[in-house]
């Protein structure tokens, strides 16, 4: 441990020193630019960024591409809050509890709450990977297919937890999400299936534009269906940065939540092909089964948005885990860099800490001093971003019409997505009209194609035998974990009742 802090002190001592810190700044104003844009991301963001990069010191450059994927985590919420509109696919659990709070004249408080968890998550996972990150990338690598496609039913079978008061409308959206889910390649033979002999279908349901039109163009459709084109209450409403603080009580009831989505989030993040937008959504559904507010979550809290923040960033620290020792990307992003890295003739691996101990170590100091110099720039923005919510409908919609084509349009530059967007949309408009929860529908979307893949893997290396999942100690932990968390709740609910009827 005490290595570690001497190295992290070495690395900051090269940070301060260098033209990288003004990088750093840099490169997190850039990722909260490109993480605000609906349909960029960082994976785009880096990948635009790669090349020229190629001419920097290797240090600075991956210290810049570094604070564009962490600052993409900051950013993902601002449009997921002020119009739902998840800036990057990991935003949309962000939009479910930010954007119900800018409808309650919230939009400051639910911003400061974002970033600050935002803050909180990263810094936490920066002091996890200096203290732990070599420990933690060898369990990391304990998850094999069975471990991984065990997670995911977990993930999947806890949908019921966000349903509401209709589980069978919860149960619907999952089963499409599944249905959609399987249309494009076959995980393992890569055939085509349900494409109906259109090209277009082959690379299956773009995440990113699924989720602008269900979360976003929908809400637009509600609103010019409904007529609304006058101000609401909240945009006369006079928005100062006081109001955007928390209270005492909403500080201390966030310290828990920080806690788990950091741990959280920074354990999913290691895992090789997780990723943001996993770590938010599985952090959110343990949340909502273990907070004592959980059945509020949804409804515009401060919980439901620091779990997704806090748990999102500690997962963009954790992915460079594995990226650092094992030369394995936990994320997309993350795989990115990883070809960066490969492009400057450096090969990560075991030895990497040791060989580029300079590089690794400013990187994760650049961590500690990026994410403090992004929330506090964020921070000071709040009364400009509020200032949105001030706007008419009649003016917005508009705005959130282009924003919604152009994001979907820059993800692949391809009019197809432009197509799902508005399909999405008119889908997500019928789910607002019946209410039926969107979340079910875009977590199964995201998580069933991972799932089956996983599965299969696990299946054929366990030669057919489907007991591959039990004699594996911790893919059995992880289904007992899961059944656990089912069964649980029933018997004490049923528990519950029979106290109140024998009271009466």
């Amino acid at each position: 441990m005490l290595e570690s802090l001497h190295m992290l002190y070495l690395g900051l001592t090269e940070l301060v020193s260098s033209y990288a810190l003004v990088m750093c700044g840099f490169g997190g104003v850039l990722g909260v630019i490109i993480g605000a844009l609906p349909g960029l991301g960082a994976t785009a963001g880096c990948a635009l960024l790669l090349p020229i990069t190629y001419s920097m010191d290797p240090t600075v450059a991956l210290v810049t591409l570094a604070a564009v994927y962490y600052g993409d985590m900051f950013g993902g919420g601002i449009s997921a809050i002020l119009i739902n509109i998840p800036g990057d696919s990991h935003a949309a659990v962000t939009a479910l509890d930010g954007y119900a709070m800018s409808r309650k004249g919230q939009a400051g408080k639910a911003l400061f709450v974002g970033f600050f968890s935002s803050f909180v998550g990263g810094m936490l996972g920066a002091i996890v990977l200096t203290l732990m990150g070599s420990l933690l990338t060898n369990i990391g690598l304990a998850f094999g297919a069975p471990e991984m496609a065990a997670v995911i039913l977990v993930a999947m079978t806890s949908i019921g937890w966000i349903l509401g008061d209709a589980p069978y409308k919860g149960l619907i959206a999952t089963g499409l999400g599944l249905l959609f889910a399987t249309i494009g390649m076959e995980p393992l033979t890569s055939a085509p299936r349900y494409v109906f002999g259109q090209i277009a279908l082959v690379q299956g349901i773009p995440f990113v534009p699924a989720c602008i039109g269900l979360f976003g163009l929908s809400t637009v459709i509600q609103s010019l269906v409904d007529g609304i084109f006058k101000k609401k209450e909240y945009y006369n409403k006079k928005l100062t940065y006081k109001d955007s603080i928390p209270s005492k009580d909403e500080f201390k009831r966030m310290v828990p939540v920080h806690l788990r989505g950091a741990a959280e989030g920074f354990f999913i993040g290691m895992l090789p092909g997780s990723g943001a937008t996993i770590a938010t959504f599985f952090s959110y559904l343990i949340e909502k089964r273990v907070n004592k507010r959980g059945k509020e979550m949804g409804t515009g809290i401060v919980e439901g948005v620091a779990i997704a923040e806090s748990a999102d960033n500690a997962a963009a620290i954790g992915s460079f885990g594995p990226m650092f020792s094992l030369g394995i990307p936990g994320s997309s992003t993350s795989a990115i860099l990883l070809g960066g890295l490969l492009m400057w003739g450096m090969q990560p691996g075991p030895l990497f800490m040791t060989n580029h101990a300079d590089i690794a170590w400013t990187v994760i100091a650049s961590m500690f001093v990026g994410c403090f110099l992004v929330a506090l720039i964020c921070m000071a923005l709040i009364p400009f971003f509020s200032a949105i919510t001030k706007v008419p409908n009649r003016l917005l919609l508009p705005i959130v019409i282009s924003l919604s084509l152009i994001g979907a349009y820059a993800v692949n530059l391809s009019i197809y997505d432009l197509y799902i967007v508005l399909i999405a949309g008119v889908v997500g408009y019928i789910f607002l009209e019946l209410d039926i929860p969107q979340s079910p529908f875009v977590l199964s979307l995201l998580l069933g194609y991972d799932m089956e893949k996983y599965f299969r893997q696990a299946v054929i290396m366990g030669g057919g035998d489907y007991s591959v999942f039990f004699t594996r100690g911790l893919s059995l932990g992880i289904l007992i974990f899961g059944a656990l968390f089912i069964i649980v709740p029933i018997i004490v609910n049923v528990v519950r009742k029979r106290k109140a009827a024998a009271k009466e």
